[in-house]
């Protein structure tokens, strides 16, 4: 048994952390054996798999960042920038699974009849570009995948600006807000394109139980990013304050970002396993199905 009384607290959180890695790799592995064993849709589970592996990438990459709490300002970008672009992927193959759901083929440039027609409804500031009201076809549903993958690209695009810019030194504070700004706004724009989708196509996504899988998207992508946001907001105001002679308070700030992301990941791990269950694969929700009709 390991004594605790003997360790420092850093030795304490980095333990705490390897913990929390290690089950959230649990879980999830234990969710993608799952759709392995029961391989049935190639198209639908590939995507599954990428978006579920979204909580070990995010603390994983935490916790190297938390190994190297002295690291310089380029290395916590990068690995921003793994975990970010890793996301835009991610958004990126949840709208692929909402296409396979509803059988949608945007290659093919058909859109099926029944779904024609169907009204698109547009909010502030959205209207300020499109109309208020637009109605579904083949470029309507092309716009939204646009909106959605524009996301894909600026991730990238931005995060290697910012590492070059940083590794140059021309890298100032309000440019910063500038980059992060630009991608906020790319990212809601990504997950309202979703949304949207979502109400276009709510009756043949329902039993697919859409609406939890987006949560865990959106709960990993927005909470981490408002969170980060939130931490320079308190050391900005001097709320958080470095009480080591080793540690700057921008470091202390990233550190405890990371510890928190470690803690989260544990929890949207243990929300996937319900939200991306196996069940539709296994043939356990049609056994379900004729069972209460039988009743």
């Amino acid at each position: 048994m390991i004594d605790l009384s003997t360790l420092s607290p850093a030795e304490i959180t980095v333990m705490g952390s390897v913990f929390c890695v290690l089950l959230s790799m649990h879980f999830t592995m234990q969710l993608v054996s799952q759709h392995l064993f029961y391989w049935k849709k190639p198209n639908e589970q590939r995507a599954i798999l990428i978006i579920v592996l979204m909580a070990p990438v995010y603390a994983i990459n935490s916790f190297v960042g938390l190994l190297d709490a002295k690291g310089s300002k380029p290395f916590f970008m990068f690995l921003d920038a793994v975990k970010e672009c890793y996301e835009a992927l991610v958004i990126a193959k949840f709208l692929a699974l909402m296409y396979s759901y509803v059988n949608i083929s945007m290659s093919a440039r058909i859109i099926p009849d029944e779904f024609k027609g169907r009204e698109i409804h547009h909010s502030f500031p959205m209207t300020l570009f499109v109309p208020r009201t637009t109605h579904l076809d083949y470029l309507t549903l092309k716009q939204l995948k646009q909106w959605t993958w524009q996301f894909c690209i600026i991730r990238p695009v931005c995060s290697i600006l910012m590492i070059t810019l940083q590794i140059l030194g021309i890298y100032p504070v309000w440019l910063s807000w500038i980059f992060t700004a630009i991608l906020n706004v790319s990212v809601s724009l990504a997950l309202y394109s979703l949304v949207k989708f979502y109400h276009v196509f709510a009756k043949e996504l329902e039993p697919h139980k859409p609406l939890t899988k987006f949560m865990c998207v959106k709960g990993i992508v927005f909470f981490c990013f408002w969170q980060g946001i939130v931490l320079k907001i308190l050391v900005g105001l001097g709320l958080i304050k470095s009480h080591h002679f080793w540690l700057e308070v921008d470091q202390l700030e990233e550190a405890l970002q990371n510890v928190l992301v470690c803690l989260e990941m544990i929890v949207f791990s243990i929300i996937q396993q319900y939200a991306f269950h196996v069940a539709p694969y296994s043939g356990e929700t049609e056994a379900k199905m004729r069972f209460n009709k039988r009743d």
